[in-house]
């Protein structure tokens, strides 16, 4: 297992930064897009559906929706003199409205589930809301700012990774070792108030270096704070939202796509809430 789990990263990781760093826009967004699909062909599993057709239509539809977005508002048109296009701001909002209801859900998980657990179109429904933002926030961001400075957007989504990344980690190790106080054990039994405690800890280190190798102002910090320690939190909601889904489904993993570490919506769970929350913030307040 830890081979594989070697082996896959090891396969992934060049190539997630040649597509970060190197793709063209159009070529980032039909790359994105394909990692969108691949995702609901799991949330698929998630849903109810469990033909290989009915789930090839669902990742068919959500791929879709990437392209018509795509088509819609091309590359140039995403920023217009420092603003975001109108249609990609509403999708950002939207998903937000998305995450404050997974939050209702999550917490009232399972006694007020009866209305969605057993209907495979609000799952569907679920899951299209939960994918397609998030392509939508990483062509945000990548796109940000490149005509004056083509990686600075790149920059952003590596911003978002680590400190993801840093928060499951310390959220690991805080929640091993000191881990008393269950998060929300009718949804994932492992998750610990002190591991979110330490995974926003160590998130820390991250939006402080990132201040400073930005030069923020210094009355702009609290910002920085506040939109770092708020994608920390989300990307917890993110990784609870899969696990109660997946606790519904009867399943341990989303999928198999990725040898040695289950489904690919396991990897991303939180990054599919982080990226929207931050995606929205920083259109609101930091760009």
């Amino acid at each position: 297992m830890l081979k594989q789990r070697i082996i896959t990263a090891l396969i992934l990781a060049p190539l997630a930064l040649i597509a970060i760093l190197f793709l063209p826009l159009q070529g980032f967004e039909m790359a994105i897009a394909l990692v969108v699909a691949l995702g609901a062909w799991e949330w698929a599993n998630l849903t109810g559906l469990t033909t290989s057709v009915s789930k090839f239509i669902y990742a068919a539809i959500t791929f879709g929706g990437c392209l018509v977005l795509g088509y819609v508002v091309p590359i140039e048109h995403i920023w217009s003199q420092g603003l975001l296009n109108p249609l990609f701001n509403l999708i950002l909002q939207i998903a937000a409205c998305w995450w404050l209801v997974s939050l209702g859900m999550i917490i009232a998980y399972p006694k007020c589930s009866a209305f969605w657990r057993n209907s495979v179109i609000l799952r569907g429904l679920f899951g299209i809301l939960t994918l397609i933002p998030t392509w939508v926030a990483i062509v945000t961001l990548r796109t940000s700012l490149y005509d004056v400075e083509p990686l600075y957007g790149a920059s952003l989504i590596f911003y978002v990774l680590g400190i993801v990344w840093a928060a499951d980690i310390g959220a690991f190790f805080v929640g091993v070792k000191f881990g008393r106080h269950k998060l929300r054990p009718n949804v994932s039994p492992g998750k610990t108030l002190e591991g979110l405690f330490g995974g926003i800890m160590a998130s820390s280190a991250i939006i402080g270096f990132a201040a400073l190798h930005y030069q923020v102002d210094t009355s702009r910090i609290w910002a920085h704070l506040l939109v770092g320690g708020l994608t920390v939190a989300v990307s917890a909601l993110g990784d609870l939202n899969e696990s109660m889904f997946k606790r519904c489904a009867g399943c341990k993993d989303s999928g198999t796509l990725l040898p040695g570490h289950g489904g690919l919506l396991d990897r991303i769970d939180s990054l599919t809430a982080a990226f929207p929350i931050f995606a929205l913030c920083y259109v609101s307040w930091m760009a």
